[in-house]
């Protein structure tokens, strides 16, 4: 807004045009802006890509470095990590459990105590359903029961 000019009358109702000032047209897109930009960029740009040069430089290094070792610990190292991967992953699947048992838990603990949490609509919606089917049955059972009774078959 304070490179547009205002114009028309400056009390209640007044109009602003969108003309720009003569004396400050594109002061953010002068060429030496612009150059200054680019500049910044590319420098920038360059030594973030020394810098890459070098951390992937050094870690070849480290790996032509460590590969002797890595191949004289093998039978050492591989059936630790196996080891340790085996172990983080049962204390992962362990908590995971323990999460999972605690909300099903305080899932069941607001449900009896009537403050209906998600999903308890389809539950009492299932408990209807079967008591429905359950009070069907029992009718059924009644009607074969009679109908053993009085000896008329179906």
């Amino acid at each position: 807004m304070s490179d547009h000019t205002r114009t028309g009358t400056y009390g209640y109702g007044s109009s602003y045009g969108s003309s720009y000032d003569t004396n400050n047209v594109n002061l953010n897109n002068t060429p030496s802006r612009q150059t200054i930009k680019f500049l910044t960029a590319a420098a920038i740009g360059v030594s973030l890509m020394l810098l890459s040069g070098l951390i992937l430089t050094a870690t070849v290094i480290g790996l032509i470095i460590a590969t002797p070792l890595l191949v004289l610990f093998s039978p050492i190292l591989v059936p630790a990590g196996f080891i340790l991967l085996l172990v983080a992953s049962g204390f992962l699947f362990s908590g995971g459990c323990g999460v999972a048992a605690v909300a099903a838990l305080s899932w069941i603990y607001n449900y009896v105590a009537g403050k209906h949490p998600l999903g308890s609509d389809s539950i009492d919606y299932a408990r209807g359903v079967i008591a429905d089917k359950a009070r069907d049955v029992k009718e059924k059972a009644k009607d074969y029961a009679q109908g053993a009774t009085t000896g008329s078959t179906y």
